[in-house]
């Protein structure tokens, strides 16, 4: 957790909205920003605050820029040329432990993001429902706001290079804080993403100072006042299911309906 989520935002759209400057490779297909079915070691969205490079006098900018999910500490010894040695995939981290891990530490100090989605997955167990060879079936939720709205969660990111190879290009990879579920979320999961509100986004994404500690702390039930849960298709199980489809509220499931979000 989270492990999953859906996007349809487009970088150049963002950038706009948000005033930021657009690095993301405009070169490819302008038309496949969407994603309904993000996994990690996918190249997402973020938003960082930064100085121009060798410029930490200026004002630090917004900007947009894509990461593997999966944080990559800068610290990881390469496994070939350019590769990083393969590890533990540090798609999540514990908001509340994250300062004191040493995957997570510097970036809580100094590299901190937001990742825009449009809403993001669960599952939830039934104990009676069995699944395909006897396994226990596990029902997918999605988790957006009710409006339609985008999210911002926090993250946190790094910067990895091959030491042997001083020349070469940076590998950038980001990781999604959780804290624990509140409100009505409880019913789907113990953990959901840290969301951000856009009032904190200066001292969150701030790269001269490290954030406050109240930062990292489990939100107020406002701020998930939006969000509903909605049982959907089991397509979303498969990577290789991408399409609008995914997101369609499934609405014969019983045990949707016995924890109340039909």
């Amino acid at each position: 957790m989270c492990g999953r989520y859906a996007t349809t935002t487009d970088p150049g759209r963002l950038a706009v909205e948000l005033d930021a400057i657009d690095e993301t490779d405009t070169t490819g297909d302008q038309g496949a920003f969407a994603n309904y079915n993000v996994a990690p070691t996918t190249q997402i969205l973020t938003v960082v605050e930064r100085h121009e490079h060798g410029r930490t006098d200026d004002e630090p900018t917004l900007r947009i820029r894509r990461m593997r999910w999966g944080l990559i500490p800068g610290w990881t010894k390469a496994a070939e040329p350019g590769v990083p040695a393969k590890g533990k995939p540090l798609f999540n981290a514990r908001a509340d432990k994250a300062a004191g891990a040493p995957s997570f530490r510097d970036a809580v100090k100094y590299r901190r993001c937001l990742v825009p989605m449009d809403g993001w997955y669960e599952w939830v167990v039934e104990p009676n429902a069995a699944g395909a060879k006897g396994k226990v079936a596990k029902q997918p939720y999605y988790m957006a706001n009710a409006d339609g709205s985008r999210l911002y969660m926090a993250g946190l990111w790094s910067v990895w290079r091959d030491r042997a190879q001083p020349g070469s290009e940076p590998l950038l990879s980001c990781a999604i804080l959780t804290t624990d579920a509140i409100g009505d979320l409880t019913r789907i999961h113990d953990r959901m993403p840290l969301p951000m509100p856009q009032q904190r986004w200066d001292d969150w994404l701030d790269p001269d100072h490290p954030a406050p500690a109240s930062l990292l702390a489990t939100p107020g039930a406002e701020a998930v006042a939006g969000i509903v849960p909605r049982p959907v298709s089991m397509l979303v199980n498969s990577v290789r299911n991408n399409g609008p489809e995914l997101l369609a509220r499934v609405t014969d499931h019983a045990e949707a309906g016995q924890i109340g979000l039909l």
